[in-house]
């Protein structure tokens, strides 16, 4: 995506991303994660502040540093730099709340000529079946493959 984004650093699984979201809040450590779920070659994407205290991702907090557009825009490069290491893989993201679904969803239909040049979107319905995303549908969680 060509926006604004943070730089952000990995380790040799590329799994793990960090960067540092700055703001009128101050500096807050991000962090995504991408772990393996019960499905082979499906990882489920999970994002959120870095939480010190207990050493894990806090996707519940709400940060309203003022960039949530670099932040989204950074998350989204890290799905790249996964799927450049993780061939054949599938992403699950889904938000941890209903209004974070939705920001998803958003954030998807405004780069969705962008995105399908690299990857095939799918959205998970209320019927409980997977599709290829549409603009303008609801969905419960998203699916990302390399095209």
């Amino acid at each position: 995506m060509n926006k604004p984004k943070y730089l952000y650093k990995t380790e040799d699984k590329f799994t793990i991303y960090e960067f540092v979201s700055e703001g009128p809040k101050g500096s807050i450590k991000k962090m995504v994660e991408y772990t393996e779920t019960a499905t082979q070659n499906v990882y489920n994407l999970g994002f959120g502040d870095y939480d010190e205290t207990t050493k894990s991702i806090n996707d519940l907090s709400v940060t309203n540093n003022g960039d949530s557009l670099k932040v989204l825009a950074t998350v989204a490069s890290t799905v790249y730099a996964f799927i450049e290491k993780h061939q054949n893989s599938y992403i699950l993201a889904t938000g941890s709340t209903n209004v974070r679904t939705r920001l998803y969803r958003m954030g998807i239909t405004n780069n969705l000529d962008e995105i399908t040049e690299d990857f095939v979107v799918y959205g998970f319905t209320d019927k409980g079946n997977w599709v290829e995303f549409e603009v303008g549908e609801d969905y419960e969680a998203f699916l990302i493959t390399k095209k």
